[in-house]
């Protein structure tokens, strides 16, 4: 009889063993921690700019023309562009404004900035760029809108102010018709300039973020305006440029 349970303990004994391995303890999983939802992106400030023939809405390139774009914004918020004109339209080019009263007197602007034509942007149809001098950091207020592919004011290299280059910071993404409409003006010799002055003056009656409050009076300025032309080169002899009716 002893020798008959030992045997049967001996036998049971693997069986136990084998019951217990084939069936582990339930664990409950371990919370799994969900990846953070990513940030939406913030939207591209547009900026219009309400003019005497009719409004422009820009977009901006902040990832692509940061020092470009916070600098015309600031000229935006402090009610620079109140009262300024296009003072430069040519055909097949581009028409440019941002620095000059009704009266053709250049306000004073703040400090200029570093140009950031090498961001990869060109200055296509309806770009915005920063109007400069000869160097290619002297850009302060001035804004061109081109009116067509102008490819040879893109950043070729760092060689001089030829080369450099001019930075695109936003592109019109409403109004391109009243650009147009700006361009087909008959212009002339006003003030300064010995053409290429629209007439009638288009002036920039109010310019304004999208979403903020309307800007504040013009403040005093910081630094006089350059008493160079400050403006892209001069469209190539040989192009065709309709004659304004």
């Amino acid at each position: 009889m002893p020798r008959y349970l030992l045997a049967c303990l001996l036998l049971a004994a693997p069986l136990a063993l084998a019951a217990q391995t084939s069936k582990p303890a339930a664990t409950k999983p371990a919370a799994t921690a969900k990846p953070d939802a990513a940030a939406p992106a913030a939207p591209a400030p547009q900026v219009v700019l309400e003019t005497s023939q009719g409004p422009i809405t820009l977009e901006l390139y902040p990832d692509k023309s940061p020092k470009s774009v916070a600098n015309f914004l600031q000229y935006v918020r402090d009610g620079f562009y109140a009262g300024t004109v296009f003072h430069r339209a040519i055909p097949g080019y581009l028409v440019q404004g941002g620095l000059y009263t009704r009266d053709l007197q250049p306000k004073r602007t703040r400090s200029a900035i570093a140009s950031e034509a090498d961001n990869g942007l060109s200055n296509l149809r309806g770009t915005v760029a920063v109007a400069r001098g000869a160097d290619p950091n002297s850009g302060t207020a001035q804004f061109f809108i081109n009116l067509v592919d102008n490819r040879r004011l893109d950043y070729v290299g760092s060689q001089s102010g030829l080369t450099w280059g001019y930075a695109v910071f936003g592109k019109v993404t409403q109004g391109m018709d009243v650009v147009d409409k700006i361009a087909a003006l008959p212009t002339r010799g006003l003030g300064p300039f010995a053409g290429d002055v629209p007439n009638p003056l288009v002036v920039i009656d109010r310019a304004y973020v999208v979403g903020e409050q309307n800007p504040a009076p013009a403040a005093s300025s910081k630094a006089p305006a350059a008493a160079s032309s400050v403006a892209p080169p001069a469209k190539p002899a040989g192009k065709h440029v309709t004659k304004p009716r």
